[in-house]
C-alpha cells in the first residue's frame, strides 16, 4: 500500500508541474502581448489517513489563477485612441457581434488596454472586435446622470468622421468710441454705423447692424445718442430694410473724473420697449434675434470698458464674440477623466461621450476570456461604474498601452524548477518500479 501510494504521489507531481508548464509557456508565449495578465499554478498537499507506523503519500493538486490586478508597464503609441487605465479600474466594453446583432442587449466585458480605431460603422473597436462603451454627452456637450450599477447607460462609442459642428453666437462684447462732439450745437448729427457679424443655430452668417444717432441740441451738448440694433435674418419692410430688434437711448456722464463713460441706458420709448432691459450690474441687454435670445454687452455705467463718449473720431476698438461657422472633424481624443472630445478644424472641441471606469471588490475573481477581457462573476463581486480619478479607480491615458506583465527572466526560472521537479518524480516513479519488480523477484 505505502509504494502504490508513492507511484500515485509521483504521477499526481507530473500532472501538477505539467499544469505549472503550461502556465509558464503561455506566460512566455505571450511576452509581447498587449495587456496580458500573468497565470500562475499553485501546489497544495494532499494528506491521507495512515494507520500505527505507516505512511501513505496523498500526493499533490493545484489551482491556476491569473494575477489580474498585476499591472504592466504604459508604453507611448501615436494613436490618440490607444487607451491604457493608470491605476485600478477597467474600460467598458462589448463584442462586436454583440453590437452587429443591434438589439441592444449588449454583455458587458472588461479590459485594462486596448487599440481603439474606428471601424466602417465608426465604432471604436479593437482587431480582435472588443468594442469601446460610453456615456453619451447632451447636445451641450454635458454628461446626463446614469445608473453606476448596470450597463443600461452605456452605449458602443460611434464616431461619425464625416460629421460637422458650430456654435450659434449667444453675447457680444463691444467696445465702441462715439464721437463727443457730434452732440454740440451745431453738429451736422450724422450717424455712426456698425456692422457685427454673428452665426445662427445652423452655423450660418448673419449681421447685426447698430446705428447710432446723436441728439444734436440747440444749446451746448447733449451726450445723448440713440441706438437701433437691426438683424438681417428679420422680416424687412418695403424699402429691405430689416425690423429693428433693440432701441435705447445712451446718455453719458460729462462730469470730471468720469468724463466719457455711460450714464444712463433707457428704452427710446418706455410705452413701446423694444430689446430687453439694460442691467446696470452687468452692462448687457438682451435682444431677441431671429435664431434666439442673443446678450449684448455694452459695459457697465462709469466703466470705461464698453461704450464710451470722447472728443474722438468714431472707432469700434474691441468687438468680441462667441459662436464659430461650420466646421469639419479632425481628430477623436480621450482625456484623463474619460471624457472622448472631437476637435474639429474651427478651432472648438466637443465632448461626444464619457468613459468611465470598472471597478469590482474581487479584480482575481473575474472570469478571463479572450482578447485580454474579463467578465464580472459571484467570484469577483458586482461592479459599479465610477468616473475616472474619481473614488478608488485611477484615470484613462490616451497614445498609450499597458505591456504584458510577464517576466520572462522569472518565467525561465520557473521553468528550471519545474523541469527538475518534473524529472524527480519521474525518478520516483522508476524507482517504484525496481522495487515492485524486485517484490516480484521474491518468488521465483
Amino acid at each position: 500500500m505505502t509504494i502504490s501510494s508513492s507511484l500515485n504521489a509521483s504521477v499526481a507531481g507530473l500532472a501538477a508541474n505539467a499544469s505549472r508548464l503550461a502556465t509558464i509557456s503561455d506566460n512566455i508565449s505571450n511576452s509581447s502581448t498587449y495587456g496580458y495578465k500573468r497565470a500562475v499554478t499553485d501546489f497544495q498537499s494532499m494528506v491521507i489517513e495512515s494507520g500505527q507506523g505507516t505512511y501513505s503519500a496523498g500526493g499533490v493538486r493545484t489551482t491556476t489563477s491569473r494575477l489580474i490586478d498585476e499591472r504592466g508597464a504604459l508604453v507611448s503609441t501615436s494613436n490618440p485612441t490607444d487607451l491604457a487605465v493608470r491605476g485600478r479600474g477597467m474600460l467598458p466594453v462589448t463584442s462586436e457581434t454583440s453590437v452587429a446583432v443591434g438589439n441592444g442587449d449588449n454583455p458587458l466585458f472588461l479590459t485594462t488596454t486596448g487599440s481603439f480605431r474606428p471601424d466602417d460603422q465608426g465604432y471604436l473597436r479593437t482587431p480582435g472586435g472588443l468594442v469601446l462603451l460610453g456615456v453619451p454627452a447632451a447636445a451641450d456637450g454635458t454628461i446626463p446622470n446614469y445608473p453606476r450599477d448596470s450597463i443600461d447607460g452605456l452605449e458602443p462609442i460611434q464616431i461619425n468622421a464625416n460629421q460637422f459642428a458650430g456654435e450659434a453666437t449667444t453675447r457680444v462684447d463691444l467696445s465702441v468710441n462715439l464721437p463727443a462732439t457730434s452732440t454740440r450745437e451745431g453738429s451736422p448729427g450724422d450717424t455712426e454705423t456698425l456692422s457685427v457679424e454673428y452665426f445662427d443655430n445652423l452655423g450660418a452668417s448673419s449681421n447685426l447692424n447698430f446705428v447710432f444717432t446723436p441728439v444734436v441740441p440747440a444749446n451746448g451738448a447733449s451726450n445723448e445718442w440713440t441706438v437701433e440694433i437691426r438683424d438681417s435674418e428679420t422680416d424687412v419692410d418695403a424699402n429691405g430694410i430689416p425690423d429693428i430688434v433693440g432701441e435705447y437711448r445712451l446718455v453719458f456722464d460729462a462730469t470730471r473724473g468720469g468724463g466719457g463713460t455711460l450714464a444712463s441706458v433707457d428704452f427710446t420709448d418706455p410705452a413701446l420697449p423694444v430689446g430687453g432691459a439694460y442691467d446696470p450690474a452687468t452692462g448687457a441687454f438682451t435682444i431677441n434675434v431671429d435664431g434666439g435670445p442673443m446678450e449684448i454687452n455694452i459695459g457697465e455705467l462709469g466703466s470705461s470698458i464698453g461704450l464710451t463718449q470722447l472728443s474722438d473720431a468714431f472707432a469700434p476698438v474691441s468687438i468680441s464674440k462667441n459662436g464659430t461657422p461650420v466646421g469639419s472633424l479632425t481628430s477623436i481624443e480621450v482625456d484623463q477623466n474619460g471624457f472622448v472630445r472631437a476637435s474639429f478644424d474651427i478651432g472648438i472641441n466637443r465632448v461626444l461621450y464619457q468613459i468611465p471606469l470598472v471597478d469590482v471588490p474581487n479584480v482575481n475573481g473575474l472570469e478571463t476570456l479572450d482578447q485580454q477581457s474579463y467578465r464580472v462573476t459571484p467570484d469577483s463581486g458586482s461592479f459599479f461604474l465610477w468616473d475616472a480619478g474619481d473614488g478608488p479607480t485611477g484615470d484613462i491615458v490616451g497614445f498609450a498601452r499597458e505591456e504584458s506583465a510577464t517576466d520572462v527572466a522569472g518565467e525561465l526560472t520557473e521553468l528550471i524548477q519545474t523541469q527538475r521537479a518534473y524529472s524527480s518524480n519521474a525518478k520516483v516513479i522508476q524507482t517504484v518500479d525496481e522495487m515492485l519488480q524486485e517484490t516480484t523477484n521474491i518468488k521465483r
